[in-house]
């Protein structure tokens, strides 16, 4: 029986963690998984709050408390049923979310001080040992509608469609560019956080649901906008945002600059084996890296080149560590690994230098009135300037959605600043200006984290489910 006061007896455990002397030089996750044993111990810390705010901080609202029970009584499958009935992709969740400033943020437990519940191990455990112990999701009952959808992108919106869709006897098709599914959970986020080998269990689960995957076909490029909405009863859009934001100051372009995104997915595919023929194979081996961003992308660029071998890695960033946008805890790992950290610093230019290496000029900040999104704004000390010298830069100042080529003549309306007009309220949730075609995650709400994407992907399936008024 749970003892009430089992919290103060055990300890916060989220799962050991691999040495970062070791963790450092291999792209494999970091977090070693719970064991059963300090599964049903540490669920049985959470204090069943009559008013759960780590449900209602989950932006899937996933019934933490309930499937918390469920695992310390060791009912392992029924845990993994009520898990997926708020959340298609949890064992990705529980690995990438951040935790620390959602459900784990808000727990009870963590605001009195006493460590919150390990509820993103806890996740990440019970699909795990549930797919292990060969659960998968029950469609007995599910009743062929004889409709089908094209959803456009692998990544978490595109999944969790596909997955409500097909749970509702719809038939998903889903198409990517890429030569996998995910998208960024395969092609941007690096294994060291998420290893590839669960993206591919979850295809496995999908395809076993009945979705069908049409990979290396881009559409208005392989097939046209067109053929699929007379092919399909509906079309949804869950492609991301993968427009790079620019800095804007001289020298942005010089040879040695790259950009995040291209970064990450050329690391990735030569650990998959899928670098395209004539490709060359990025490697910051023996480099002095300076990394400008202070979100996640940025630590994970920080952390492939220290993987990578490089010589040393500096992240810079412009606000104070208080105010950066990225995981706490994603930072605490990088500095464990070697990253350096300047924070307060604006780039200011780069310049290329005799022998191939670069001159970044830095200025120091400070921070000012908030601006138009309430965050204190970074202000230029005058007469602050540094340089730092080193073989790259790498940018990774976040992305932005944009428009493709074929929306103007399907009449789909954008905002001014890319993002795909898809209203969550109305008579068909997340339905854009074309009635056939519904969008949802980054492309319509910007660059933003995966949980939320997974709960567009779900809400629009339900959109779409009213549409074709099943």
């Amino acid at each position: 029986m749970s003892d009430v006061f089992q919290f103060m007896k055990l300890s916060r455990n989220p799962g050991d963690k691999v040495d970062a002397a070791v963790r450092r030089i291999e792209f494999k996750e970091i977090y070693q998984p719970l064991h059963a044993v300090d599964a049903a111990d540490q669920a049985g810390r959470c204090l069943s709050c009559g008013n759960p705010y780590c449900e209602w901080e989950c932006p899937v609202h996933n019934y933490i408390p309930n499937w918390l029970k469920l695992v310390e009584e060791g009912r392992l499958f029924e845990a993994a049923e009520l898990s997926h009935q708020t959340n298609s992709l949890p064992e990705i969740c529980g690995r990438v979310c951040p935790q620390d400033r959602l459900c784990e943020g808000a727990c009870t437990l963590n605001q009195g001080g006493f460590g919150a519940v390990s509820i993103g191990s806890i996740e990440k455990y019970i699909a795990d040992e549930a797919f292990k112990a060969g659960w998968r999701p029950d469609m007995s009952r599910v009743i062929a509608s004889g409709k089908t959808v094209a959803v456009i992108g692998a990544g978490p919106a595109g999944l969790a469609c596909a997955d409500v869709l097909a749970r509702n006897g719809v038939k998903a098709v889903v198409y990517d560019r890429y030569e996998e599914i995910g998208g960024l959970l395969t092609f941007g986020i690096p294994e060291f956080k998420l290893e590839k080998a669960v993206v591919r269990r979850r295809r496995e689960v999908l395809e076993g649901m009945g979705v069908e995957f049409v990979l290396k076909t881009e559409v208005g490029k392989d097939i046209s906008i067109d053929k699929l909405l007379k092919k399909h009863d509906a079309v949804f859009m869950g492609m991301g945002a993968y427009r790079y934001m620019r800095g804007g100051f001289p020298g942005e372009d010089s040879p040695g600059v790259m950009e995040a995104l291209p970064y990450l997915v050329n690391n990735i595919r030569q650990s998959l084996g899928t670098l395209p023929k004539g490709e060359a194979a990025l490697s910051m081996r023996g480099k002095r890296v300076l990394v400008l961003g202070g979100g996640d992308t940025a630590m994970d660029c920080n952390r492939t080149a220290i993987r990578q071998g490089a010589r040393r890695v500096i992240c810079a960033y412009r606000r104070d560590e208080a105010n950066m946008p990225g995981s706490k805890r994603e930072v605490a790992n990088a500095r464990e690994e070697g990253v350096e950290f300047l924070w307060n610093r604006q780039p200011l230019a780069i310049e290329p230098m005799i022998g191939g290496t670069l001159a970044v000029k830095l200025a120091e900040t400070r921070l000012g009135e908030p601006d138009a999104n309430g965050r204190r704004s970074a202000e230029v000390v005058p007469g602050s300037e540094e340089i730092i010298e080193c073989d790259h830069v790498i940018v990774a100042f976040g992305f932005q959605a944009e428009a493709a080529g074929w929306f103007e003549a399907q009449g789909i309306a954008t905002a001014a600043n890319g993002r795909t007009l898809a209203p969550a309220r109305g008579k068909h949730p997340c339905q854009t200006s074309h009635p056939k075609i519904f969008a949802g995650g980054d492309m319509v709400r910007g660059a933003d984290l995966v949980v939320r994407a997974v709960h567009d992907g779900r809400q629009a399936a339900e959109g779409i489910l009213g549409y074709l008024d099943i």
